[in-house]
């Protein structure tokens, strides 16, 4: 798997894919298949180690020629209801990696780009007790790049919720390779791990309420 773990491959799936179905702009995604034997032509060493440990199927995302990092105090300021719409879907996947200090934002012929979910889902590093974490509010929002130009976060759910469903949940799930998800404590196999990530996030879909009105009194402090 990737040189950070097959888990940052399957959050970055899930939760890209899951924003290009909710209308977010999102590079395309595919699956690639990394020869081992790059490694042996890069002469850096830490760049040549990734690429050893990197070999077998990973993510490709598309290049997006002449892109510049966002940068809130440069702009261009993105629009409000985007804003929001990204702050829903971060608090949703629980990504914590869309901060000032690492917006994973590209500008794109001006419009934003979102990449990088490798962070999202953390629950998986340990999936203990899901069901709880899933009711938990995201008080990491309150550093979320975005909020401070994002819309009613509430309003970002009433569009993007009814949008989410267990068809797209199995859709989604079921394009995770099985090599990304070998056995450990309580997941014998692929499918209990397509599972376990299907009824966390019906989950967290569920008890929305609580991190939705967590990104909205942030928003407004």
């Amino acid at each position: 798997g990737a040189g950070h773990g097959r888990k940052a491959l399957v959050a970055e799936l899930l939760a890209g894919e899951l924003a290009r179905h909710l209308g977010l702009p999102v590079p395309d995604l595919v699956l690639v298949e990394l020869d081992g034997a790059l490694a042996k032509a890069e002469p850096d060493g830490e760049i040549q180690d990734l690429l050893e440990r990197s070999a077998g199927t990973n993510v490709g995302l598309d290049f997006l020629p002449g892109a510049l990092a966002f940068a809130p105090a440069i702009g261009p300021a993105p629009d409000p209801e985007l804003a929001a719409a990204v702050v829903w879907l971060d608090a949703f996947t629980t990504n914590v990696d869309r901060t000032a200090r690492n917006p994973n934002l590209l500008v794109w012929h001006r419009r934003l780009h979102l990449i990088d979910h490798g962070s999202a889902l953390y629950i998986h590093h340990s999936w203990k007790d899901p069901a709880e974490h899933a009711r938990r509010p995201f008080v990491q929002v309150r550093d979320h790049v975005l909020l401070p130009f994002a819309a009613s976060i509430a309003d970002a759910d009433a569009r993007l919720a009814p949008l989410v469903d267990r068809e797209l949940l199995e859709r989604l799930t079921a394009a995770i390779p099985d090599d990304w998800l070998p056995p450990e404590d309580g997941l014998p196999d692929p499918d209990a791990h397509r599972r376990a990530y299907m009824d966390y996030l019906a989950a967290r879909l569920r008890a929305r309420d609580a991190f939705v009105e967590e990104a909205d009194r942030a928003r407004v402090a």
